[in-house]
């Protein structure tokens, strides 16, 4: 008993160890230690130094984000004419300084949506779009790649490479930008993790940056110093970039922000996926414009940086920039006094028709109407020294003359010490490393699929009648039985070292996929997906493979039969749910094996030792189960009885 409770305290403790450090790891909310403290150029990083945000159109501009667009050939008629007026009317409307498109310029799948190519008609559009629409005569364009204008192109030099040929930036790889305002430099660094070369899908979900790349981006965040503030952006999150240590993370924490796209709002699942960095930079998903049209407008208010995430063609469209909202303040690098020495609440608000009113109210306490200061930009005089501590509410309600109305609300604080965080799915999602997860768990996996097979084999069962101890003389019986026991193991050991598939990765250009990574053409991509893509294969089809042959030959050294065992009184509906699931699993593994051929071609289906040939071992191992001789109960009973 007192070994029971000892081993209770010591599990307690461990659990709350991991549970303070998961808790810890995933705290978003600000704390100075982490702080890179690094002042702006002719400020402190507190702004007690001029300018002040007051009543004039100064020191202030702002941009435009739009990611995944996935201009298509085959799929959604409205996207391309969409995004046409977006150039042409949304454009003109905002009157941007610059715009980032962040990847995922085309969708480059075949129809089926199963494989991936290069289409030069979808590029065709998209050039053609930013022609007509004359948006590089508007504002600045910068276009970068996402993985989708990376499937199955062998180099940067390739034909195939229409991002070179049809974009407005042409840019291959990471770059930094410095726009140039009169009141200051303000850089803008492209981390460009796209694979090169980059395989058909899925196996460029995730970007990699190696060492000569990340000491770039290390260069880059040297030069952006200099400016009054950085603003990082990509196609990938953070989480979905495989880097070298400190990672990408480290090596950006002098920015307010990074800037990305890639996850599409995980389907509807997470409409917002906005988390900081542990060294205190933003990092801000924009939901895709393929399936939700979404784009995003920020601003630089006097060093502080604001945005509001806008659906296309909503009207009026409204980013209050002074107060900025709490949860997105950046004290390691904004001038966060400067809100606190304001005059003015400072709001962005444009449409396509005359704006007729701006009203205001704080806390619920209307202010007032806020008054145009010049282009978009509304302002109304305020008393920071009202709202000097807690947390509060302002609201912002703006019309127009065609009768559009939209609202915009935000909490804000002057208080130093008080940062609300994000959600814990939110920074789940953004700040885990993900690879390095997915392949903690495929060796886990692995390890205990393989360990149970040969523990069993070379470990003494005791009998008995209860379910655990069936189970085990089932996990026995079928690791003593050779042509099981061998074709188990081999099978799991050519998921974990041996190659999936050989085939052509890229078209015209052979290459071999392991768990570990991907060898194409001379080139090795570190496994990141591969890790997860190995882990369900684990999970749903090798392990219920044992699991069903355990059961069936349980079954036949009882002396049942295929037929035979279905007439047990009572366990009809058992049994028959049981031959189900193992159906579904294998019409699942056929599945897999027909996306192997559609994506990859013959020569990876007919090479595949994890996916076609395992079908084939699958239903020859079930078969021999079922039909071969029955395992003898009088040996199996001598193996498992307890010396």
């Amino acid at each position: 008993m007192l070994k029971l409770f000892g081993a209770l305290v010591i599990l307690g403790l461990a659990l709350a160890c991991i549970t303070s450090w998961v808790l810890d790891s995933y705290d978003t909310a600000w704390h100075p230690k982490r702080s890179v403290q690094h002042p702006t150029v002719g400020d402190g990083h507190e702004g007690r130094s001029p300018p002040f945000p007051g009543g004039e159109l100064g020191n202030i501009f702002w941009f435009i984000q739009v990611s995944d667009i996935h201009i298509s050939r085959f799929h959604d008629p409205r996207r391309i004419p969409d995004f046409e007026k977006f150039c042409t009317d949304t454009i003109k409307v905002i009157k941007p300084d610059l715009v980032l498109a962040t990847g995922d310029l085309t969708d480059a799948k075949t129809e089926s949506k199963v494989g991936s190519l290069q289409h030069e008609v979808e590029w065709q559009a998209y050039h053609n779009i930013l022609k007509r629409s004359r948006v590089m005569e508007r504002t600045r364009w910068i276009d970068i790649r996402g993985n989708h204008d990376a499937f199955n192109i062998i180099s940067l030099d390739s034909v195939n490479n229409y991002y070179r040929k049809y974009s407005a930036n042409q840019k291959v790889g990471s770059f930094h930008y410095v726009h140039k305002k009169p009141f200051g430099n303000y850089s803008f660094v492209c981390a460009d993790a796209t694979l090169n070369p980059g395989p058909k899908r899925p196996y460029n979900f995730f970007g990699i940056l190696n060492q000569t790349q990340m000491d770039l981006l290390d260069t880059f965040r040297v030069e952006s110093l200099k400016s009054n503030q950085s603003i990082w952006f990509g196609h990938y999150t953070t989480s979905t970039v495989v880097s070298p240590a400190p990672g990408l993370r480290d090596v950006m924490r002098s920015a307010v922000a990074y800037l990305c796209g890639h996850l599409h709002t995980l389907g509807g699942l997470m409409p917002v996926l906005h988390s900081r960095h542990p060294q205190g930079t933003l990092e801000l998903e924009l939901g895709d414009w393929m399936d939700n049209r979404r784009y995003r407008v920020l601003a630089l208010d006097h060093d502080l940086l604001s945005f509001s995430d806008l659906r296309f063609d909503q009207w009026p469209a409204v980013l209050i920039t002074n107060p900025k909202d709490a949860q997105y303040l950046h004290p390691g690098v904004e001038p966060l006094g400067r809100i606190r020495r304001s005059t003015h609440i400072r709001i962005l608000a444009f449409s396509e028709a005359p704006i007729t009113s701006v009203h205001v109210s704080v806390d619920g306490e209307p202010l007032g109407n806020g008054h145009s200061a010049g282009g978009p930009l509304y302002v109304l005089l305020w008393d920071p020294s009202l709202y000097l501590t807690g947390l509060h509410t302002i609201r912002v309600n703006v019309k127009d003359s065609a009768g559009r109305a939209s609202m915009r609300e935000q909490h804000f604080t002057l208080q130093d010490d008080l940062t609300p965080s994000f959600g814990f799915g939110q920074s789940f999602v953004l700040l885990t490393d993900h690879y390095i997860l997915a392949r903690a768990a495929f060796v886990l996996t692995i390890l205990l699929n393989v360990g149970v097979l040969m523990a069993f084999r070379f470990l003494r069962v005791p009998s008995g009648r209860g379910l655990t101890s069936q189970a085990c003389m089932s996990l026995h019986l079928v690791s003593t039985m050779d042509s099981f026991y061998y074709s188990l193991l081999l099978f799991n050991l050519c998921t974990a070292l041996g190659p999936w598939f050989v085939g052509e990765l890229i078209d015209g250009h052979s290459g071999a996929c392991f768990a570990f990574g991907v060898f194409v053409d001379g080139h090795f991509l570190e496994g990141s997906l591969t890790y997860v893509i190995g882990v369900v294969q684990l999970l749903f089809f090798n392990m219920p493979l044992t699991c069903y042959l355990c059961w069936s030959l349980h079954h036949r050294c009882r002396g049942n039969t295929f037929r035979s065992h279905f007439l047990r009184p009572g366990c009809r509906l058992q049994t028959l749910a049981i031959h189900l699931i193992m159906l579904l699993l294998l019409t699942w593994q056929v599945h897999s094996c027909y996306f192997l051929l559609q994506t990859y071609g013959l020569i990876a289906f007919f090479l595949s030792p994890v996916r076609t040939w395992a079908l084939g071992l699958s239903v020859l191992l079930i078969y021999r189960a079922w039909a071969g001789p029955a395992p003898p109960l009088r040996n199996s009973s001598k193996s498992v009885t307890p010396s």
